[in-house]
This record gives structure tokens, C-alpha cells and sequence, in this order.
């Protein structure tokens, strides 16, 4: 789903899937999300969030965190307030990672995988990762800052192979397509 939305203000990024089976290693998927400075929005990210952390300034906070995928509802949801980024920051990308400590993991290996973006009620995307079944990671979506300071939204599912570490340093190097 891509949709040509702007003046975006505050959304919410939420993932689930199944548990592993008993006797398995868990499945730890996580939402990973990168802010770029608006005057190098394709080189290195200003800063990362990710489990355990949170912006600086407090605007982007993983509000939910699983390890095990157990539960109801989304496991994991972050939280990004994009009207309270600083005008510095021209770019976010978010993406999801599977936690390979235990082995190599795929989004075809786990199951009834889901994710959404969301502001408010309104979706502005949603993808189960069947078309990456076969990566490690991928990312989701991008908010882009406009040169009148509106932030835009493009969905794009692109998968990553590899370990969470190495996907959080290029996940943003490319634009989104479409």
C-alpha cells in the first residue's frame, strides 16, 4: 500500500507474530527506527531506536517491547511524534528485525506475521512479510520532511539479510520506491 499522505503528526508502528513452538528458540522480532539529518537523509543516521532506547527528545519511544511473540494483539508498537521532530531531522525509516542470536530466522520461518502503520485510526500501511519471507529484515516505511516542513509517508516492504547490527547501519541508504 502506498499512500500520498501529508502533514503526518504522530503514528504508531505495530508488529506481531505467532510464538515459537514449545522447546524452540523464541522468536524476537523488533522495530528498529532511523532519524536522518535533513541535510544528509542517505548517509549515516543521526540516531537509532530500537529495545531498550529512545530519541533523545523523547519524540520516538518503543512504547512495547516482546521477546517471545506471546500475547494478544500487536507484541511490539513504537510510537513516533514527527510534529516534534526537530527541524534538523529531515527523514525517519523504519524497519523490523529478527533477532538471530539463536540461528538464522526468516519472516517465512515465524509465523502469522503482521505489521501496521498507523495514525490514529487512519492506516496508512499494512504487509504480513509473505513478500520477504526469506529475509532477516526489512524496511517498512519512511516519513520524509517536505521543504515546507509537512512530513510525507511512503510504504515500502524491502527485505535485508543479515544480522540485526548490520541491517540497522544500511536500512536507510536507499530511498523508497514507488
Amino acid at each position: 500500500m502506498s499512500t500520498p499522505n501529508k502533514d503526518i503528526e504522530k503514528v504508531e508502528v505495530r508488529v506481531k507474530w505467532d510464538p515459537s513452538p514449545h522447546g524452540a528458540a523464541a522468536n524476537d522480532l523488533d522495530i528498529i527506527a532511523a532519524t536522518y539529518p535533513a541535510d544528509q537523509q542517505y548517509g549515516d543516521p543521526a540516531y537509532l531506536v530500537h529495545f531498550d532506547s529512545r530519541s533523545p527528545d523523547g519524540t520516538i519511544a518503543l512504547n512495547r517491547d516482546s521477546r517471545t511473540g506471546q500475547g494478544f494483539g500487536f507484541d511490539e508498537v513504537m510510537t513516533i511524534e514527527l510534529y516534534r521532530l526537530a527541524e534538523r531531522y529531515g527523514r525517519v525509516v523504519v524497519g523490523v528485525a529478527i533477532q538471530q542470536r539463536d540461528g538464522r530466522k526468516t519472516f517465512g520461518d515465524i509465523g502469522s506475521t503482521a505489521m501496521e502503520i498507523a495514525e490514529g485510526y487512519t492506516k496508512l500501511a499494512e504487509n504480513d512479510f509473505s513478500g520477504v519471507a526469506g529475509a532477516t529484515a526489512a524496511v517498512v516505511g519512511e516519513f520524509t520532511r517536505d521543504g515546507s516542513g509537512l512530513w510525507g509517508f511512503r510504504s515500502v516492504v524491502r527485505g535485508f539479510d543479515g544480522e540485526p547490527d548490520a541491517f540497522a547501519a544500511v536500512m536507510g541508504r536507499l530511498a523508497a520506491a514507488g
